[in-house]
Formats: C-alpha cells, sequence, structure tokens
C-alpha cells in the first residue's frame, strides 16, 4: 500500500467521490426534476408521491454527511483535548471554539500547545490557524 501523500493547507480538503460527485449532484437533480414535474408537468397524486420519495432521498443525503461530520467533531475534539493533556499536564483553554480545535488538529505536538495559547488569545479564525502551522500534522481519515 503506498504512503499517502504529505498533508499541507494546500491539499487537506478531503472529497468523498461516491458521495459528493455522484450522490449529491444525483439527489440535488432527482429533487428538482421532482419539483418541475409537480408544478410544471401533469399535477398527479403519482408525482406528489414521487416528489415526496426523492424530497426524502434528498435530506437523507445531507443528514448523512451532517451525522457523519457531527460524530468526526465529537472523536476530534476528545482527541485533541487528550492530547492537550497529554503534551501539557493542562486542559484546553475554554475560550476555544470546536472550530478552532478542530483546525488546531493539524497542528505538530511541538506547535501544538504555543498555538493553542495563540489561538484562545487573539480569537484566530480556523482558516487562520491553519495557515499559521509551520509543520503541518495530517489527518487522512476526516471525510
Amino acid at each position: 500500500m503506498s504512503k499517502p501523500k504529505a498533508q499541507s493547507y494546500d491539499n487537506h480538503k478531503k472529497f468523498v467521490p461516491l458521495f459528493h460527485f455522484v450522490l449529491a449532484p444525483i439527489a440535488l437533480i432527482l429533487f428538482i426534476a421532482s419539483i418541475i414535474h409537480v408544478f410544471k408537468e401533469q399535477f398527479s397524486y403519482a408525482s406528489l408521491f414521487d416528489f415526496g420519495i426523492i424530497l426524502c432521498v434528498f435530506i437523507l443525503a445531507a443528514l448523512i454527511r451532517q451525522f457523519a461530520t457531527q460524530l468526526q467533531d465529537r472523536t476530534i475534539l476528545q482527541e485533541e483535548r487528550f492530547r492537550h493533556v497529554q503534551l501539557t499536564g493542562k486542559p484546553l483553554d475554554a475560550r476555544l471554539s470546536l472550530k478552532q480545535i478542530i483546525a488546531l488538529r493539524f497542528a505538530s505536538d511541538e506547535s501544538f500547545p504555543q498555538l493553542c495559547v495563540k489561538a484562545a488569545e487573539t480569537g484566530m479564525e480556523p482558516d487562520k490557524i491553519k495557515k499559521s502551522i509551520t509543520e503541518w500534522r495530517a489527518d487522512h481519515h476526516r471525510v
């Protein structure tokens, strides 16, 4: 098995082709087509039924992504809290937001504690946190 490509700010976003480029566009197209069919074509209970099913598929696709992301956020939060305690012996600063902590996960162990302090004191935006990381700690598991 090949070694994953080194991760950086420029390439850290991950796409799951089957979800992002197949399921999501198909669900959106079907949703729009079902609306057109109900209101522009001949209205019938069958067209309304089709719209309902497509609406459910569209909502399900959105919820699947939302639930997976929320679960990953919770996991990252716990991992980074634990990592901070391991590295410093102290809990993470309560001023850090979840989005900041998620961005901080990319910082190496050497720079993580100092960057946590800086982010908490200055209220750094997550994107700015990621851009300020010099030694990147890859996360190839997040989707």
